[in-house]
């Protein structure tokens, strides 16, 4: 685990930095599971008695998956490959800095897509949907050039293509119209132009073009890096690129949100920080920053993923079951309680996960870090109940803006 950040937490700045780590996430995390345990939580009960068949489902789904135990990480990666198609090959003669910025705006386009949306690609005429949909989406709105400014060089992201990227650009890449609704389309629009204020203002970080892949030339001479240290890299660089309405003082928090039960010293308290996109991103990022001769260590300092497959998971097994039933058939938002804490345990959840599934399928933690149980895993088991029971939806559902769902 992370060790904690030693800041001023009475100071915006100081109390943001403290938000911005995965030992914060855990420990507020672990506040409102034990919480629930004592059957305190207005909202959801806690039945440790179904983890040990979770985790059975899960090892099943993941032998299914990978019958040899040979697991990839849990990345946008994996989604480039849908419908069996090896669409890296497109990308001969990319060098790594366009795989990094391929895969920074392709996460940042990865929230819910919603129920009716649907892409065809282009040359292979395969249908796809939700996460699959998506990626493959923005993996030809990439190779088309849409996120460069310079037509000669399309195979790349840069500050001043992002910045005048437009929802009508990015929703005819998208084939969304009215007869293919895509959720949260001026959500992706508006993280992406930010994306793009951000590189600008980080030429240090990003290089004078404001390039994602800028980010391997500050690693450069690095044969290690802790994944930690891209996530942190990640949250105070882009920090400004996440919706306001999160805030400490002038400090945008991002994927951080408010729950009652939660203490915490100084301005720090009261936040549960989650950091769900910018995890995503550091696992994705995991295969780029490798094939450019960075190793990245430590993957257990990050969290599982607080979305609503992983979350759906718990709650489809019985491991989470609802105080009221009703719930389930209401709208709620990112910053609703009974959602801030459904994230939250999930991620403790998901830890006390993690052993039970490699216990079953006899494999190390070295050899199956969470990276590969989420993928094996606990997303792929939370997605196939999803599709048994409800067609593909969630257990709860989420008002999105394309930002964090």
């Amino acid at each position: 685990m992370s060790s904690a950040i030693e800041v001023d937490v009475d100071s915006p700045t100081g109390a943001a930095a403290a938000l911005r780590s995965t030992h914060a996430i855990r420990e507020r995390a672990a506040v409102l599971t034990a919480r629930a345990r004592a059957g305190e939580s207005p909202w959801f009960t806690v039945h440790d008695d179904e983890l040990v068949s979770t985790a059975t489902l899960v090892a099943d789904v993941t032998r299914a998956g990978y019958p040899d135990l040979q697991i990839p990480i849990h990345s946008r990666w994996r989604h480039f490959e849908a419908g069996g198609v090896d669409r890296k090959k497109l990308l001969t003669g990319a060098d790594a800095r366009a795989m990094v910025d391929l895969t920074v705006v392709s996460v940042l386009l990865d929230a819910g897509a919603g129920p009716d949306w649907s892409y065809v690609e282009p040359g292979t005429d395969i249908r796809l949907d939700r996460s699959e949909g998506l990626g493959v989406a923005s993996f030809h709105a990439f190779t088309a050039g849409l996120f460069s400014s310079d037509p000669g060089d399309p195979l790349r992201a840069d500050a001043a293509g992002l910045a005048g990227l437009s929802a009508q650009r990015l929703g005819a890449a998208f084939q969304a119209g009215a007869g293919n609704p895509l959720i949260g389309l001026d959500g992706r629009v508006s993280i992406l132009r930010r994306l793009g204020v951000a590189l600008a203002a980080a030429p240090e970080v990003f290089g004078p073009d404001g390039r994602p892949g800028g980010m391997l030339n500050a690693l450069r001479g690095r044969d290690v890096v802790p994944a930690h240290t891209i996530l942190t890299a990640i949250l105070t660089s882009l920090s400004p690129i996440w919706p306001g309405d999160n805030m400490i003082g002038d400090q945008p928090v991002g994927d951080c949100w408010r729950h009652p039960a939660l203490g915490g010293p100084g301005l720090t308290a009261g936040w549960m920080p989650f950091h769900k996109l910018s995890q995503w991103l550091t696992y994705s990022l995991l295969e780029p920053f490798g094939w450019a001769g960075v190793k990245v260590t430590d993957l257990d300092e990050l969290t599982g993923l607080p979305e609503y497959r992983n979350g759906g998971l718990l709650l489809d097994t019985g491991v989470l079951q609802l105080r009221d039933p009703q719930t389930a058939l209401q709208n709620w938002t990112a910053a609703d309680e009974l959602v801030v804490e459904w994230r939250a345990l999930t991620v403790a959840l998901l830890d006390e996960l993690a052993p039970l599934v490699r216990e079953q399928l006899g494999v190390t933690a070295e050899d199956m870090p969470l990276a590969r149980v989420l993928e094996g895993g606990t997303w792929a088991a939370g997605r196939q109940l999803a599709r048994q029971l409800r067609g593909g939806l969630p257990p709860l559902s989420i008002v999105s803006d394309g930002t964090v769902f």
